[in-house]
Formats: structure tokens, sequence, C-alpha cells
């Protein structure tokens, strides 16, 4: 026996599309209502943070790999530039022999000053300045670009 296909009226199927409706409309405003109580923040690292104490760095140049950062020290003078490329932001190298940055990416080039000497890169590296905490540790603040003239003297 065969079964017969069961038909709704037209009005019956207004009402359920209707009410399904109102029902997804509901939830989409209860969605945004939720959405709206959760912070919308980037979560970045510090710009001003502790590096260590000037007796940590040896005179010359050290790299701080957590920083991406070159700290220079000549006696008790220091200076901080940041070893991130201004082309596409890869790390550039310090090549003591020839006293230059070298980026490995694209082939910029840095003087000892950070200057850009050759390849794509845009600008020169940042400087960034330096400070003294009260419990005696070097605090840079990479938000902050200095000239390549600045040394911070202890």
């Amino acid at each position: 026996m065969k079964e017969k296909a069961r038909k709704i009226s037209r009005r019956v199927f207004l009402e359920i599309f209707g009410k399904i409706s109102v029902i997804m409309a509901l939830m989409v405003q209860a969605f945004g209502a939720i959405k709206a109580f959760l912070p919308q923040v980037l979560y970045e690292p510090p710009s001003r943070f502790k590096i260590g104490k000037p007796d940590d760095f040896s005179e010359g140049i050290t790299f701080l790999s957590e920083y991406k950062l070159y700290i220079f020290r000549e006696d008790n003078d220091f200076h901080v530039v940041s070893a991130i490329c201004t082309h596409l932001d890869c790390i550039a190298d310090w090549k003591p022999d020839e006293k230059e940055f070298f980026c490995s990416c694209h082939g910029s080039v840095f003087s000892e000053e950070g200057v850009n000497l050759t390849g794509p890169a845009p600008r020169p590296l940042s400087w960034h300045p330096l400070a003294l905490s009260p419990d005696g540790n070097l605090i840079v603040e990479t938000g902050k670009q200095v000239s390549n003239e600045y040394k911070f003297s202890i």
C-alpha cells in the first residue's frame, strides 16, 4: 500500500518558516550580546622591559635573541640596536669581521651604526633608548626610537 505524501498548506509553511526565522534572529542577537562581554584586546609583549644589569654585558656586542636586540658596550657607554631588518622583519646578523649587519633574507647590509648600505631595506635599523631601573637593571624601550648617536652612560 502506498502512503500518500503529506502536503502542508502554504499558510502552515509560512508560519513554521516565520517562527524559525524569529528563533534564528534571537540566536544571532544573543551571540552578539555574549561577544560584547569578551575582551577585544591584542596581547603584545611590553615595549619597555629589563634586559639585565650592566655588568652582565661584556665589552663589545651582545645579541639578545629573546628580544631581537644587539647591546653595544664601550666602557660604561651602552646603546641598543634592533636586529629586525626594516625590509621584511628578518633578523640581521652581526658580522664582526666586516663590522656590518647582514640580513640573509634579501641581502640588506647595514653599517655598525645601523645605517642601510645596500639591499632592499628602506630604513636604517632602529636604535632604542636605555634607562637604569632602581634595582640596577638596564631598561630598553622598544616603543621609542633615538638617533644613532645616542649613548647611555652609567
